[in-house]
């Protein structure tokens, strides 16, 4: 009689259906580049608000790493698309700020300054401050004042001074596409 009891109760677990229940892993860095992602195609359907939105997400759920300055990046691109550059310029700097041996980044930025009109400021705050890499942000600011010659000449400086950095071989790219466009005028 015990061996048919507890034979029809392990029987009863057996066909019951129980299952181990699921143990969902929630990953901050996966969601955020998900988030990342989606602002992406909101960005191509021109759905700029939603697309902010969702870089800001991907911004919270991922704060101080590498991608967050894609993120604060795109955040900026976003702004500029729809014409708000004084919204852009805090996340291009953030971007900049966060992983600064991205060239692109520098690019972004200087350009939301010459829509700005603040490119003769910058290029007095950058003229005076030591860090190696305001050489890069300064050269960019003169060629996008149109001095191209000055621009050249202090990136090119950059580039004998750290040529071990990594943005180092996008801004000697960048100095030979100037130097093309000085020598076709």
């Amino acid at each position: 009689m015990k061996k048919i009891i507890i034979l029809l109760i392990f029987t009863s677990f057996l066909v019951s259906g129980y299952k181990k229940p699921e143990v969902t892993v929630i990953d901050a860095t996966k969601n955020a580049y998900f988030h990342n992602n989606l602002g992406l195609n909101y960005m191509n359907e021109r759905c700029y608000y939603a697309a902010i939105q969702e870089f800001k997400i991907a911004i919270s759920l991922n704060p101080n790493t590498q991608a967050t300055a894609v993120y604060y990046n795109n955040i900026g691109d976003a702004y500029m698309l729809i014409g708000y550059p004084n919204m852009a310029q805090q996340p291009y700097e953030d971007a900049v700020k966060q992983y600064s041996l991205n060239f692109q980044y520098y690019e972004d930025l200087v350009k939301c300054y010459g829509k700005l009109g603040l490119i003769p400021a910058k290029i007095a705050e950058y003229s005076k401050a030591g860090n190696p890499l305001n050489k890069v942000m300064l050269g960019l600011l003169y060629i996008e004042k149109g001095d191209l010659k000055r621009g050249v000449i202090i990136l090119d400086e950059f580039t004998m001074s750290e040529p071990d950095l990594l943005i180092t071989t996008a801004v000697k790219q960048y100095i030979k596409d100037t130097v093309k466009k000085i020598n076709s005028l």
